[in-house]
């Protein structure tokens, strides 16, 4: 049985993931798929696919592109979720900061540099017509739970990250979320190594056909919300929300997304160059 290896952050948008795994449909066609969270986020799948640490990446749309641009030797096969991802924008509960504008200067937060955190840190930058020289100020925490310490510590002064995930620490009275900062595109794509791809593409189809047949009938699974209520320590009615707004894909990112994406990226100078469709993604046909 082969082994290949898989990650992807752990949270609600990957439950269709663990399903197949726990339901074992991967080992009925003879391929033993290795999950492992990434609690790091984006920024520390891409070093994983670099470094071989895994072969495919669940991961988000705008992360993925700029690496590899800057030279990570993977390729986008498919969209995963299209809906946009919506970032919440946090401070600690005891912050006197109470509105955007109350952070702009200050220090954000962020898991690592070229992670969904620091990248978005910029959109919201930019949407709220900051200057991206002087009012971005970056601390490395890691994770959320060093979100946590660093905006309680006050080493950061606020923090984005998805905001349905971070809502029970918003309940708890840990965070306080001041606004939200939806992503202007399809939010997760699946990444994989070029290399794995090139030797492995059988593999890929029998894997993407099984999670895209569960993403399709994702939101008529009997108690879905219940199911991912208890699994991720959300309220119901915090669930059933997030499922009103999701959408799964099982289609290639289109080239006017991508065209999208990279122009926002070269504007706000993350990227250094922009890529023709080829070079960031792979058609399985």
């Amino acid at each position: 049985m082969k082994t290949i290896k898989i990650g992807g952050v752990p949270e609600h948008f990957n439950l269709a993931w663990y399903l197949t795994l726990k339901n074992g449909e991967y080992k009925q066609e003879g391929i033993n798929l290795r999950w492992k969270d990434y609690f790091g986020g984006t920024g520390a799948m891409n070093k994983a696919l670099r470094e071989s640490e895994i072969d495919i990446a669940v991961i988000l749309t705008e992360g993925i592109i700029k690496d590899i641009i800057d030279g990570n030797p993977s390729k986008i096969v498919q969209t995963f979720v299209k809906s946009p991802l919506i970032w919440g924008i946090h401070v600690a509960q005891n912050s006197d900061y109470n509105t955007i504008e109350d952070i702009r200067g200050t220090k954000a937060a962020i898991s690592r540099y070229g992670s969904g955190s620091h990248l978005m840190a910029y959109i919201n930058a930019e949407n709220n017509d900051w200057n991206l020289e002087k009012d971005l100020n970056f601390e490395v925490i890691k994770n959320l739970d060093g979100a946590v310490k660093g905006l309680t510590d006050g080493d950061a002064d606020y923090f984005m990250w998805e905001k349905f995930t971070t809502k029970p620490i918003v309940d708890n009275g840990v965070f306080r979320r001041i606004g939200n900062c939806p992503t202007p595109w399809p939010c997760f794509v699946i990444a994989i190594r070029e290399e794995f791809l090139d030797t492995n593409l059988d593999d890929v189809k029998i894997i993407l056909d099984i999670i895209n047949n569960t993403t399709k009938e994702f939101k008529q699974i009997p108690s879905i919300d219940k199911t991912i209520a208890n699994r991720y320590d959300q309220k119901l009615d915090d669930v059933r929300e997030w499922l009103s707004l999701t959408e799964w894909s099982q289609e290639l990112i289109d080239k006017k997304t991508i065209q999208t994406i990279q122009d926002k990226l070269y504007h706000l100078d993350i990227i250094p160059k922009k890529v023709d469709y080829k070079s960031l993604v792979y058609e399985i046909k």
